[in-house]
């Protein structure tokens, strides 16, 4: 196993995200704890020393089974991250009754890292809204030693991270990002990497795998890595260009059944970044990848003659990444974060954004679409 060094700790850099355990009858909320507790065994005597859960997930089970499975073990002998459930406004004033009943689920006495759960566009304005005096519970269950290392996670852009950095930045120990060689420029992870550098905050990773997505690519793009490592399978691709990047110390892969453990742990026997060719070679087939999202380069004409004012360039971005994942809770979330009347649903189809677009994108075409995929 790899290690990493962060403030006299070796973190495994493979660890474990509780997200997307084994379940049973396919219900989220149903973890098969007999398979749970056969991961954690197999990672616990190979070398991974690091649990990643957080409140919500499972619906809300994933805590309680994480406790029980690594309680079987020696205190020392593993780091356990949970996270305040932020995502949802309504827990904004209970972090106080979140963060005990955390310790209880989990069976701690203390969490070794503690995070903010997805800094973002929609709660952003809450994290910072002293009347909730969250970041102060924290740092003062930190100072007490129920929390060894402080940090947060984002989903939202460099403008929200920096804002998050500017108030609370000195409490912040690590900040965890969405990362994986797609990511690198549909989600501006390239730039979220050199703010993080700037703040000398070292960088956990999620969704590596980006859901399971880059395990699977096509015979074209397989056979244009091969020819660089035959021995590789697409899901070290995917492990070894994030090895490549200074700075990373875990990256967390959310691991549904034993096999995949087994496969991703035999990735990090070795650390094998790649090299210039290999990486042009992986980052040129992301940018196939995003061959079917809309080529906007946010100009902004459009929005000048938009009799809405909607800001397009905008949900165009939360268009293509909507339709690029097949769904999923990043568009729904930021657009939350958004006055009704300036969703996509409030387009009426004039075209007129269409006339000044220099990309020819059909607009009003991809509103329509974008709000029938959103249920409206």
């Amino acid at each position: 196993m790899i290690y990493r060094d962060f403030k006299g700790l070796k973190l495994s850099m493979l660890g474990m995200g509780a997200m997307r355990l084994p379940v049973l009858d396919n219900d989220d909320s149903r973890i098969n704890k007999e398979e749970a507790f056969r991961m954690v065994d197999y990672a616990m005597k190979n070398g991974i020393n690091y649990y990643d859960t957080a409140w919500g997930y499972h619906g809300e089970n994933s805590e309680s089974v994480m406790g029980e499975a690594l309680g079987r073990y020696p205190r020392e002998s593993f780091y356990i991250a949970t996270k305040f459930p932020g995502y949802d406004l309504s827990n904004m004033p209970k972090v106080k009754e979140i963060f005990e009943k955390q310790l209880e689920k989990c069976k701690v006495d203390y969490f070794d890292f503690y995070l903010c759960h997805n800094v973002c566009e929609m709660n952003i304005d809450a994290y910072l809204d002293e009347k909730y005096g969250i970041i102060k519970y924290l740092t003062e269950q930190k100072k007490a030693g129920k929390i060894k290392h402080l940090g947060f996670s984002a989903h939202g852009s460099c403008e929200v991270i920096q804002r998050f950095l500017d108030a609370y930045g000195e409490h912040m120990e690590f900040c965890q990002i969405q990362l994986n060689y797609v990511d690198m420029s549909f989600q501006n992870a390239k730039e979220k990497i050199e703010l993080l550098n700037a703040a000398n905050l070292p960088i956990w990773v999620m969704e590596p795998l980006r859901g399971g997505k880059l395990c699977r690519l096509r015979k074209d793009e397989e056979d244009a890595l091969r020819q660089l490592r035959p021995e590789e399978s697409d899901t070290a691709w995917a492990f070894r260009f994030l090895q490549t990047i200074p700075n990373i110390k875990v990256i967390l892969s959310g691991m549904s059944e034993l096999d995949q453990m087994k496969e991703n742990i035999d990735i990090f026997k070795s650390e094998k970044p790649l090299n210039d060719e290999e990486m042009n070679t992986l980052l040129g087939i992301a940018q196939g990848m995003l061959k079917g999202t809309l080529p906007c380069t946010a100009c902004h004409y459009c929005v000048s003659h938009c009799p809405k004012k909607l800001d397009i360039p905008k949900l165009i971005d939360l268009y293509n990444e909507h339709s690029f994942t097949g769904g999923g809770f990043i568009a729904p979330m930021a657009l939350m974060a958004i006055p009704e009347e300036k969703h996509p649903s409030a387009c009426i189809g004039c075209r007129s954004c269409e006339k000044v677009c220099p990309q020819q994108i059909k607009i009003s075409e991809a509103m329509s679409d974008f709000n029938s995929k959103l249920g409206g």
